[in-house]
């Protein structure tokens, strides 16, 4: 039987997501298209031929299966609506008693392919008083190109990837202390800087930054972040995601202002304190790497590189699967409005109860 996929994203950095997943679905025979309802979105798929320009080509090809990067995905279209995730769960908002808050249940997906036990078992809570969709544990997508891991050679001058976060008061790019400090370890020659930025990021800011380039600091435009990881011997961050995805290398990480003190983290809250936090790191700490050892096994315990596999075997079977035990998805009118506003397109049409196709179909 051939399937017909949707991968459907709002930004650019959610290519990384989709493009191993395109590969699995190629792979068995099957029909892919890519749909974007952002413009940041559209202009990084504009080189691919699998693209559908806009809503209503998506309605015309009635999607069996809908991979969503994003958020919220239009209920007026067919097909599984299923959630792969856009970032690991970055434990960087507090809650009560100072926890972090879960992943959000907007009403949209009838599958979530989560990522690990820490995001598997919080989906599963919800999932047991709701009762409008299931969730069945995959790993993600845009860590598969990262496996198997390679041992990294140690050069004389360590590579540091600095990544940052977008949200204002807690992205490290707009500190200009931070800013000051990184300019002077660059100059000094001790380590030699690779920058990214997220895409949502003020252009003033990112190019504040790219005028550091120089023989020890380059900034670099771009979404296709497993190289760098790779690459990288130590990470400066703030509370950006890309501290899960780095983690999983088993690499320390420095944070600068992180909202929670995580013990599998190096901590620093003054720009004074950041080069002698990027020696410790370098040190590789015995307890520190353990740490990192218990964290990853609850983010992300699959080194295979087979979670789009996973992901394509859990559609499919969902697919099938008969699914008059779940509830109807909530009304949601407020949520639906405003999809169907950004789509510029308006219909009463929406899916309330999960798309099921029957082998005989």
């Amino acid at each position: 039987m051939n399937y017909k996929f949707l991968i459907y994203i709002s930004y650019s950095y959610s290519v990384p997501i989709g493009l191993p997943l395109e590969a699995e679905i190629l792979k068995r025979g099957y029909t892919v298209h890519w749909f974007s309802d952002e413009a940041d979105g559209k202009k990084a798929l504009i080189k691919k031929e699998n693209v559908l320009p806009t809503i209503h080509d998506v309605l015309n090809y009635k999607p069996d299966i809908v991979l969503t990067a994003t958020d919220d995905v239009p209920d007026f279209i067919t097909g599984v609506k299923a959630q792969v995730f856009h970032g690991f769960l970055a434990q960087k908002r507090p809650e009560n008693k100072n926890d972090f808050s879960h992943f959000r249940i907007r009403g949209f997906f009838d599958l979530y392919c989560t990522q690990g036990p820490s995001t598997t078992t919080g989906f599963l809570k919800k999932q047991k008083k709701k009762k409008s969709f299931e969730v069945v544990e995959t790993g993600w997508s845009k860590v598969d190109p990262l496996f198997p891991l390679e041992k990294k050679k140690r050069s004389t001058i360590p590579t540091i990837l600095i990544a940052s976060t977008f949200t204002k008061r807690l992205s490290l790019a707009f500190n200009p202390t931070v800013f000051n400090e990184i300019k002077r370890l660059a100059l000094l020659g001790t380590y030699d800087f690779k920058m990214v930025l997220h895409p949502k990021l003020p252009e003033d800011i990112k190019q504040k930054w790219e005028n550091l380039n120089g023989v020890n600091f380059e900034y670099i435009n771009t979404t296709n972040l497993v190289p760098l990881l790779k690459t990288a011997d130590v990470l400066f961050a703030d509370t950006t995601s890309v501290i899960q995805e780095f983690l999983l290398q088993k690499k320390p990480v420095v944070t600068f202002n992180h909202t929670f003190q995580h013990n599998y983290l190096i901590h620093v809250n003054a720009a004074k304190n950041i080069e002698e936090a990027l020696n410790e790191a370098l040190k590789y700490p015995k307890t520190l790497l353990e740490n990192i050892d218990i964290f990853i096994a609850e983010l992300h315990p699959y080194y295979d590189g087979a979670s789009s596999k996973r992901v394509i075997d859990a559609t499919i079977a969902f697919l099938h699967k008969d699914k008059s035990y779940l509830k109807s998805k909530p009304l949601n009118l407020i949520r639906k409005y405003k999809m169907r506003k950004r789509l510029n397109y308006f219909t009463f049409k929406s899916y309330h109860r999960p798309y099921t196709l029957k082998l005989d179909d």
